[in-house]
């Protein structure tokens, strides 16, 4: 009985000490959880899939923003005094009116400052637009201010009288929107919209099956032994780099040539006889016209400087918008983002490309919208001689013109691309199509 007992305790002894070796072990499995599963890249999509979601994001977004770019494009045309002190007198960035400052007095000179060459009464962009003209207006009595040069007269109290047939507005994105609505009718802010729209899918497409073609190739050069990691940066930013490369000469310039010699024509919506007589009326009239009078080679005009924005912005685009939803999603530990994440992240990485290389825009609509005539040299001729050309006649800040309707039309344009292909896609892998 004695050795029975013993034998009972030992083996309540044992059992009470493998039970406490296994809750012990347990809690042990409970609070230390399974390491994460190394990142991996996405896995790769159907180059149609590419295609779809790219050609609806383009026809969303242009449909949605093309007026924009016409304000931009006007904007960027119209051209100011030919020397650099009348720029100094009548600003660049106002028209008509000079150079103000926080310290300007109220009585204002009511002649030029400095004398401007007569211009005609109308223009190849601004029928109707005189830089020089001075308005009539009736004006209060008040005292008379003299000076050494001359007497002048003080700033006008009522609204100036302008000439008949002119429509005077500031120089900014509203003034110049409000113009060509009065002047030509709210449609003419969709002039070259179907130029755009013939090209909008094929660069869509190139665009997104380019960029992940080239981030596929440039990975397996950089980790020829590990396919498996996920995608660096710089394979990103260079994958970028390359696809806006490629759409800028598949599709880009000879659609962007199109588009800017049918915004810049001056014709009336609303008056019948001007618009039986315009130059070019669509996409396929305006190319046939351009390559008969001018060479297949006018269709390619700003291609050097439509290759080095088209570059820069796909380079800032796709790297600053996968930056920043591989942050999200592991932040929300998720592998999708949600529509309105998709629009923010999109418009800010849309908005940073658009700061550097304005310049290279605006060279690159002088370019295009230039006519060249057998036997007549060419006022433009490259990226280097137009920048240097435009900044020692009309200051360098005309090379920033046009920069606030071109971050109104590429930010949220670029907000509903990435927005509307992220949509699309989803669905598309959801429904199961690909």
């Amino acid at each position: 009985v004695a050795n029975t007992k013993k034998r009972v305790h030992k083996l309540n002894t044992l059992t009470r000490k493998m039970t406490e070796t296994t809750t012990t072990f347990n809690a042990d499995t409970q609070t230390k959880p399974s390491p994460p599963p190394p990142p991996s890249r996405p896995k790769k999509k159907n180059p149609l899939q590419h295609l779809i979601a790219g050609g609806a994001a383009g026809l969303v977004e242009s449909s949605c923003c093309h007026p924009l770019d016409t304000i931009k494009t006007r904007m960027q045309l119209r051209r100011q005094a030919s020397t650099i002190e009348a720029v100094r007198a009548r600003s660049s960035l106002l028209e008509p009116g000079r150079l103000s400052s926080w310290n300007e007095p109220k009585l204002l000179p009511t002649r030029d400052l400095h004398p401007i060459p007569a211009q005609r009464p109308g223009g190849m962009h601004e029928p109707g637009l005189r830089l020089g003209a001075t308005a009539t207006a009736t004006t209060m009595a008040s005292p008379v201010a003299t000076s050494e040069e001359g007497t002048f007269r003080p700033k006008t109290t009522t609204k100036p009288t302008p000439p008949r047939g002119t429509v005077t507005a500031p120089l900014g994105p509203i003034g110049t929107a409000r113009r060509i609505i009065q002047r030509e009718g709210f449609f003419s802010l969709y002039k070259g919209l179907t130029a755009v729209y013939t090209g909008i899918i094929p660069k869509m497409a190139i665009r997104f099956v380019s960029f992940e073609q080239y981030r596929e190739i440039f990975h397996s050069f950089s980790h020829p032994k590990n396919n498996t990691e996920p995608f660096t940066s710089t394979v990103t930013f260079f994958a970028g780099l390359a696809s806006g490369l490629t759409e800028a000469i598949l599709v880009v310039t000879p659609a962007e040539v199109c588009k800017i010699r049918m915004q810049s024509q001056y014709h009336s919506l609303l008056d019948p006889q001007q618009m039986k007589h315009r130059k070019y009326t669509n996409v396929v009239q305006t190319a046939t016209t351009i390559v008969r009078e001018e060479g297949l080679g006018a269709l390619y005009k700003g291609v050097v400087p439509t290759m080095m924005r088209q570059g820069c912005n796909q380079a800032v685009n796709f790297s600053v918008y996968n930056w920043f939803k591989k942050m999200v999603l592991e932040y929300r530990g998720r592998k999708e983002l949600d529509s309105w994440e998709s629009l923010i992240l999109g418009g800010v990485s849309g908005g940073m490309g658009p700061l550097v290389n304005n310049p290279l825009d605006v060279v690159k609509t002088r370019l295009q919208k230039q006519v060249v005539t057998p036997g007549k040299p060419a006022k433009y001729t490259g990226l280097g001689q137009s920048c240097a050309l435009i900044a020692k006649e009309e200051g360098y800040a005309a090379l920033w013109k046009g920069i606030t309707p071109r971050l109104l039309r590429i930010m949220p344009g670029q907000a509903i691309t990435f927005m509307t292909y992220e949509a699309v896609s989803s669905k598309m892998t959801k429904w199961g199509v690909f």
